[in-house]
């Protein structure tokens, strides 16, 4: 007799692990693309149905990296390698590993649970090494390339088939989806509360689909094979990672602005033109904030598909993005404020300058008037 926890057996499908890096502050693709060595093409996200889903005014550069072994704790896999540059500096490193034919999955949650420890050691650094051989082929497309220790992760349960019809609705009632995308192993039930509050994103469009989103992974059932959900969730982990990146690259300016403040004293400030040279440099970095803030908001438009629509405003409030922006623009305000700061404390010193030299030569003109008599 088959028991409960053996019923859904998965019969094609596929875990797909995503290390995503910001290399640079830009990647030309249109050259990145005449000069890759790997299978390349332009991602187009479309409908089940086949029709374009999403206006993307710049779509991601696609790589076909071939076959890797990964070494992960739990043993070798053979997965297959790709990766995606997106316009605003991000390499996203994509390993699929096939799920075998008849896997339960309550099997794979023990795998989902060496995954969703933080950190993945041997995982990180495979896919970090793989950017890095990216960026140093395609350094003529970066522009100004940074290195930064930040990362995103996320996974995907991706599912086509089981070994029997399966509707959404029993799956959501009756598998461990839950448990699989918690990675917990715990032989104890989770609770009622934290279930159902996975489980609440979830979106179905037929009887036969369904899609589980939070915030470090997702379970999809698409009978179809189409991808454009495990792809649209892609796109937020990217936006996820700017924003990071952002947040760290302002607290690390402002940090070095005050500084710089406290290192000399106000006339060395004026005469070694420290205020001006400040004053560039946030100049600078505000424009490049509100470039990438621009690049974000057209990075991706859903047209005519209100269930994607649905899927995507779910996936931006589960990966705190409205949160990780509101952070970003309070601190890109403190910066306009310090430099605006820093302008009127340089008038400030010039004025000051100015009415010292105009005393002094007043000085000057009555101690001559006073020889002279």
């Amino acid at each position: 007799m088959t028991s409960s926890a053996d019923r859904w057996r998965v019969q094609e499908g596929a875990l797909q692990l995503y290390r995503l890096f910001d290399v640079a502050d830009a990647i030309d693709l249109s050259k990145a693309e005449a000069i890759a060595a790997a299978p390349r093409s332009r991602l187009r996200l479309e409908t089940a149905q086949g029709s374009a889903a999403f206006e993307i005014p710049a779509p991601p550069l696609h790589l076909a990296l071939g076959e890797r072994t990964l070494r992960l704790s739990s043993g070798p896999r053979v997965v297959q390698a790709e990766a995606r540059l997106y316009d605003y500096g991000v390499v996203s490193v994509v390993y699929r590993l096939p799920i075998p034919p008849g896997t339960p999955l309550e099997a794979l949650v023990p795998l989902a649970e060496e995954l969703a420890a933080a950190p993945t050691p041997a995982l990180d650094a495979e896919a970090r090494r793989e950017a890095d051989e990216l960026c140093r082929a395609l350094a003529p497309t970066l522009s100004r390339p940074h290195a930064w220790d930040g990362l995103e992760t996320y996974h995907v349960f991706f599912v086509r088939r089981f070994d029997r019809p399966v509707g959404a609705a029993e799956l959501l009632a009756e598998a461990p989806l839950a448990k699989l995308l918690l990675g917990e192993g715990s032989a104890t039930p989770l609770s009622e509360g934290e279930r159902e509050d996975v489980l609440k994103h979830r979106f179905s469009y037929l009887a036969d689909d369904l899609a589980v989103v939070d915030w470090n992974s997702a379970f999809v059932l698409e009978p179809s094979g189409v991808g454009d959900i495990p792809d649209l969730l892609e796109f937020a982990t990217a936006h996820l990672l700017e924003l990071r990146y952002y947040d760290a690259l302002l607290d690390r300016e402002l940090s070095r602005i005050y500084d710089e403040l406290d290192a000399g004293g106000r006339f060395q400030n004026v005469f070694t033109r420290r205020y001006g040279r400040l004053r560039r440099r946030t100049a600078a970095l505000l424009l490049e904030l509100t470039e990438m803030t621009e690049r974000l908001e057209n990075a991706v438009k859903i047209i005519g598909d209100f269930y994607l629509a649905r899927l995507w405003q779910s996936a931006i409030r589960r990966f705190r993005l409205p949160a990780w922006q509101e952070t970003v623009l309070r601190k890109q305000q403190l910066l306009s404020g310090v430099n605006a700061l820093l302008g009127d404390a340089a008038d400030t010193s010039r004025g000051q300058l100015m009415e010292l030299a105009v005393i002094l030569l007043i000085l000057g003109e009555f101690l001559l008037a006073l020889a002279v008599h």
